[in-house]
């Protein structure tokens, strides 16, 4: 794009953002060859209106010549009139031609020479494409990374925490699991605190080069902490706490030079707080009702060993105002100030849907997909006929996430 056109754009950039529609946009981008469809998907799964307007106008500054007139052509025919009107007085005299009336065929409008700066492959449909990109994490080292999992099932006396039986269920179904996904697994069971922060610090040490990813997963009671990035805390079977925002830190850019840049990825199986959700009633077609195993339990510490009621939550929401450290997604097994609910002889909702999820849909899908399919998987489930769950993630990673699976090795490029 010429540079008197960049400047327009970023001149109105918040006019653009604040009221541009970018879906009504996207047939006559692709079809004027301003933008390819990878390109328009990529700007769609950037968010809300605003998100995907931001990145519209963007990836707009680093077409070809004639993006700029095409833009505004586009404007015109949805409606658009003031936004055109508004670029377009910045624009040259004749920069831009009114639209014209509809004819019977349209004119062949070749695509757009690709910018030096920014490559886009359409995915082929058998597969993925093996690549770091603008749009997808590099994920094809082999192995992919490490991935440490804590399992904590039998806490001490003076813990006042009960076995969490089943979790074992858990811990070997995600071996298996990341396994297949061809990373390096390590398991540690019950650990105290100070040796659930010597293990994430050796972690945080390795030399991390080679990889492309790393995993870390949490299986044992969980409680509320005040917070202002993560929220929650796990326990150790001593009962001592770890809140996951210091788990976190661990691995991040600072802390760990060798996986900057790359995803860390954080799955919580612990409660996240004391409240038991019942719900709300919906209507017969809404949801299919399943119902929980016999033998539910939760992942929160006791009050007194003669009640059922809990003492752990968590902070609501973390501020988004705050400094985040990037590429890094933690997964919880249920909303901030919930209990999260465990089958003695089947194992987690979260960690067996999880589990199920990753292995039906990792050929096709990216982790942020798969983690919504669990969060809805585990929504229809019902304690006791009552109780519900509802995970959920805080996900700060840039680019869309795909495991390596024995269908996208045999693609790679």
């Amino acid at each position: 794009m010429e540079e008197r056109h960049k400047k327009i754009l970023q001149r109105n950039r918040s006019n653009l953002v604040r009221d541009l529609d970018p879906s009504n946009l996207y047939d006559g981008l692709l079809e004027k060859g301003v933008f390819t469809q990878d390109m328009i998907d990529e700007i769609k799964s950037s968010g809300t209106r605003r998100d995907q307007a931001r990145e519209l106008v963007r990836d707009l500054e680093t077409r070809g010549s004639q993006a700029f007139p095409l833009f505004l052509e586009c404007l015109q025919e949805t409606g658009q009139h003031r936004l055109a009107e508004l670029l377009q007085s910045g624009a040259p005299s004749g920069g831009l031609r009114p639209a014209a009336p509809p004819r019977a065929a349209s004119p062949v409008i070749q695509p757009l020479p690709r910018s030096p700066e920014r490559e886009y492959t359409r995915p082929r449909p058998q597969g993925r494409t093996r690549r770091d990109s603008i749009q997808s994490y590099k994920m094809d080292a082999s192995p992919c990374g490490h991935c440490l999992i804590i399992n904590n099932v039998d806490f001490e006396p003076q813990s006042d925490l009960k076995s969490r039986k089943g979790s074992n269920i858990d811990c070997d179904n995600l071996e298996r699991r990341f396994k297949a996904l061809n990373f390096i697994v390590e398991v540690k069971t019950n650990l105290r605190q100070r040796q659930i922060k010597h293990e994430l610090s050796a972690l945080s040490k390795v030399d991390h080069s080679q990889y492309d990813c790393c995993v870390v997963i949490l299986l044992s009671h969980g409680t509320e902490v005040s917070h202002n990035r993560f929220p929650g805390a796990v326990y150790g079977v001593d009962g001592q706490y770890v809140p996951v925002q210091v788990i976190t830190n661990y691995l991040n850019g600072q802390h760990c030079p060798t996986l900057q840049g790359k995803p860390k990825l954080f799955f919580i199986q612990a409660c996240g707080g004391g409240e038991k959700d019942t719900g709300f009633e919906v209507s017969p077609g809404e949801v299919e009702p399943s119902l929980g195993g016999t033998f539910d339990q939760t992942d929160a510490i006791q009050m007194s060993s003669s009640s059922d009621s809990l003492s752990t939550s968590d902070e609501p929401d973390a501020r988004a105002t705050l400094p985040i450290p990037s590429d890094i997604l933690v997964s919880y097994s249920t909303f901030p100030g919930y209990v999260s609910w465990r089958d003695t002889e089947s194992g987690s909702w979260y960690i067996e849907t999880l589990n199920q999820i990753l292995e039906e849909n990792a050929d096709t899908d990216d982790l942020v997909t798969m983690l919504m399919m669990v969060n809805n998987e585990v929504s229809r489930n019902s304690a006791k006929g009552i109780y519900k769950q509802m995970p959920g993630s805080f996900n700060f990673l840039r680019k869309l996430l795909h495991f390596q699976t024995r269908a996208s090795s045999q693609t790679s490029t």
